[in-house]
């Protein structure tokens, strides 16, 4: 009597285990694909054609797999190096901002595998490749002067040689760009020249400026005694020589005579002054 109690407790238990079972099933056989993310779906090891995208999406219990890829923008900063047309070494870094097109994960899963394996064996050669490419077009003094245009080269470059892959560039900037110690003496040493003859330039043409000036002050000094030799020839021209001889006294920083007498000899022009002061003491003495 006492045996029955445990046998008829059995089935529940089995039964029990059933509905785990079947529970732990039912739930291993769907997947959620969040925003950003897009699955691909392998079955006994083998990559199903179709990418899932975000939502839930069935996948056959036990023997299926989802791969679960990240396809918002990621960044990567790559190196590069190449040489010039005129052979110079150039060499840089470029931030690469980029994703993996959502419809194309399950190529990039059977071609490259992981995201790390994309960034590694996909972007990092191809952008060395891309650079060549640009930087073969021009001068090292072009590439460094003309640096949208290096950058338009190998933005070209870059997404052709990606897109096959199913990466889309979004965007690049170049981080740095560096040249040889050679070059940058070279650079410098022109600088230098440069700024040599600039000021060689100006030199020569302030020199010029002042010819120029000296030439203009001549010219109005000889025009100015011109004027004054006409007005003389002119009625009245006595008179400015008086005036002149006038001033000249003044400047000499003597003291104006009390006397003006002029010449009564009507060719002469110039007054004939003195003191009358002077004369006076000169009287009394004698």
């Amino acid at each position: 009597m006492k045996s029955a109690a445990p046998q008829q407790g059995l089935p529940a238990i089995i039964l029990g285990i059933i509905l785990s079972a079947a529970l732990l099933i039912g739930l291993n056989s769907f997947v959620i694909i969040n925003p950003g993310q897009a699955g691909v779906l392998s079955i006994l090891g083998k990559a199903q054609d179709g990418s899932l995208l975000e939502g839930l999406h069935f996948k056959p219990p036990l023997v299926s797999a989802v791969d679960i890829y990240d396809v918002t923008v990621q960044k990567f900063e790559v190196p590069a190096q190449s040489s010039t047309k005129d052979l110079q070494e150039l060499s840089a870094s470029f931030a690469i901002n980029f994703r993996l097109d959502p419809v194309q994960v399950v190529r990039i899963r059977r071609e490259q595998g992981t995201l790390q394996n994309v960034v590694s064996k996909v972007i990092a050669p191809q952008t060395q490749e891309s650079f060549k490419i640009a930087a073969a077009k021009r001068t090292i003094e072009e590439a460094i002067t003309k640096r949208d245009n290096l950058k338009a080269d190998f933005d070209e470059a870059l997404n052709s040689r990606l897109d096959k892959y199913g990466i889309v560039v979004l965007d690049t900037s170049v981080v740095d760009l560096a040249f040889s110690p050679e070059f940058a003496r070279a650079v410098e040493e022109k600088q230098i020249a440069e700024q040599r003859a600039r000021r060689a330039v100006y030199v020569a043409r302030e020199a010029e400026q002042q010819a120029q000036a000296d030439i203009n002050r001549a010219k109005g000094r000889a025009e100015a005694q011109r004027l004054l030799a006409e007005t003389l020839k002119n009625q009245g021209g006595q008179l400015v020589l008086q005036k002149e001889a006038i001033e000249a006294w003044r400047q000499g920083g003597s003291q104006m005579p009390n006397v003006l007498i002029l010449n009564g000899d009507s060719n002469s022009s110039v007054p004939f002054l003195f003191n009358l002061s002077e004369l006076s003491e000169d009287a009394m003495a004698n």
